[in-house]
């Protein structure tokens, strides 16, 4: 210790060789004299992990190698040898063909993940780079295969490379497949999936405009997917080699050949017709999220034929250009009996959103209280892309038959642009909403209390409510009585309320914030700019289980 001390000294003072002396003292450092190198070489391989290798599902997205990553091989030449004789380190070339140039000789045979994440125009996947790879696909020494270029012109270079040149089937070690491209021309990736072995294949994403000659080997060669993402969709002109339609038989195939799905996505082109889908079910009971998105009836004919889990987190369902009758007759039956066949909607489903401008739009969400609510409780979204946007009164009875079969009076928060003066009807039928937030609301007379001359005149429409966000707020008559009025009836038995106005709202004169102020236990009023007039602002957005409690 005291010569590392002294050393230091002399390197802090400027006397003699000052990198002689530095890798004298590294020498005699614990790190370097008691640490076998291939336990520091794998020091270095764990600090250089990704986020994205460290999660359970790659991602399609690339952080790469953050700046300064490799900076333990300028500590001393020790390390720079070390690191040089440990392949993990090199296992991952970087997210750019220059990066790729700069790393593939160092790897040796470890397993890569071949990632290109955009490109560079003056950046060419060269006759160097081809034999490396090609020698990897020879070797089964890549890992994962993610993509993504607008140059499809490498992109089909990278996967021509990645084919075997034989009709042998490789490429029988990569785990993570993620294709993706900006659409015209269209990739051809026939012989790498027909050539490709894929046996220990967990995670598949293709996004963009791809040929295919079959589908097929997606079922006869996968086995263990865990995601599947099929964003496909065709720009570019019809050729004989065009992506041939994804069958529901074919879907059917590759669906059974991967029992253990945990994530399902499909959108438009890869949601197929199901006029011919056989009447057999296909139980997906490890699927923990699916999305669909494309035309309505393709939708629903295809989810009517999945087995799905009790277990199931997240369902997405977008819809495109059905007519109302369409939506009645499908979606609410089995909105109906998604909630009665689940028994974690039978305890206390917390969170409605509805939207209406372009498309209409239901979300369910069960968590709230986690005292009270299931561990893993279901979010469940259902969007429809109407056609032809209806009149509000019928879009806002669309909303009402639509979460009709839902147990209502459990909802605690609702999240909605609907013109209020039409939700009387949806308001009474959640009587526990806790929070409120309403989007592009119009104050106007008679603003969220029931109609004067109906049945429910002297009732409160939010008996339970404690929190209300207005975002977007129109002004009648271009005064705020209106919401002065409402919050004296909300709080005139003591109700303790508190109010956010957000987004671009109008002036509210200073008189008015002291008024309304004094009606809520917390107010906080954005204009322009962030202006906190009573307290600590609310917290923006949906409440956290912990604000909630």
């Amino acid at each position: 210790m005291d010569l590392i001390r002294a050393l230091e000294k002399q390197i802090e003072e400027g006397n003699g060789d000052t990198i002689g002396l530095k890798r004298t003292r590294n020498s005699l450092l614990n790190i370097s004299a008691r640490v076998p190198p291939e336990i520091l070489g794998g020091i270095f391989a764990w600090c250089l992990v990704r986020e994205t290798d460290r999660s359970f599902y790659p991602s399609s997205h690339f952080v790469g190698l953050q700046k300064g990553s490799y900076n333990f091989l300028l500590v001393c030449h020790h390390w720079f040898e070390v690191a040089s004789r440990t392949p993990e380190l090199w296992s991952f070339w970087g997210n750019t063909l220059r990066d790729w140039k700069r790393f593939h000789g160092r790897s040796g045979a470890a397993p890569i993940d071949l990632v290109l994440d955009g490109d560079r125009r003056d950046d060419l996947f060269d006759e160097p780079l081809r034999d490396a790879v090609r020698s990897r696909v020879m070797q089964g020494a890549i890992r994962q295969v993610h993509l993504r270029s607008n140059d499809c012109g490498i992109l089909t270079s990278i996967i021509s490379s990645l084919t075997p040149d034989d009709n042998s089937t490789q490429n029988e070690n990569i785990e993570s497949i993620v294709l993706g491209n900006g659409g015209f021309p269209s990739v051809d990736v026939s012989d790498f999936f027909i050539r490709s072995h894929l046996s220990k294949l967990r995670f598949l994403d293709l996004s963009g405009d791809f040929q295919f000659s079959s589908w097929d080997p997606l079922a006869s060669r996968t086995t263990l997917l865990t995601t599947l993402d099929l964003s496909i969709h065709t720009t570019s002109i019809p050729t004989s080699a065009q992506l041939p339609t994804l069958t529901a038989a074919q879907l059917f195939s590759i669906l059974t050949s991967n029992p253990g799905l945990q994530k399902l996505l499909l959108f438009d082109a890869a949601l197929p017709d199901v006029a011919d889908w056989s009447t057999s079910k296909v139980p997906l009971f490890d699927l923990k999220e699916l999305s669909l998105s494309g035309q309505f009836r393709h939708l629903f004919g295809l989810l009517h034929r999945l087995m799905l889990p009790e277990t199931l987190d997240e369902l997405h369902l977008n819809g495109f250009n059905p007519t109302i009758e369409e939506i009645l007759q499908t979606l609410v039956p089995y909105i109906r009996d998604y909630f009665t066949r689940d028994a974690r909607f039978q305890d206390r489903p917390g969170f409605f959103t509805l939207f209406a401008p372009g498309s209409a739009s239901i979300s369910v969400n069960a968590a709230h209280d986690q005292t009270t609510a299931p561990q893993n409780p279901p979010c469940v979204i259902f969007s429809i892309a109407l056609a032809v946007i209806p009149p509000p009164d019928v879009l806002g009875q669309l909303f009402i038959d639509l979460i009709a079969p839902t147990p209502r009076e459990y909802v605690v928060f609702l999240d909605t642009n609907l013109d209020i003066k039409l939700s009387e009807e949806l308001f009474l039928m959640m009587p526990s909403i806790e929070t409120l937030r309403l989007s592009d609301a119009e104050l106007s007379e008679g603003f969220l209390q029931p109609n004067p001359d109906g049945p429910h005149a002297n009732r409160k429409l939010f008996p339970s409510l404690r929190s209300l966000y207005l975002e977007h707020v129109n002004l009648d008559d271009n005064n705020w009585d209106h919401l002065i009025t409402y919050l004296a009836h909300q709080t005139s038995d003591g109700q303790i309320v508190s109010l956010e106005v957000l987004g671009d709202s109008p002036y509210m004169p200073p008189d008015v914030v002291d008024e309304v102020a004094g009606l809520v236990e917390e107010f906080t009023y954005h204009q322009n700019q962030e202006v906190d007039v009573r307290g600590s602002p609310l917290t923006c957005g949906y409440p956290t289980h912990e604000e909630d409690e």
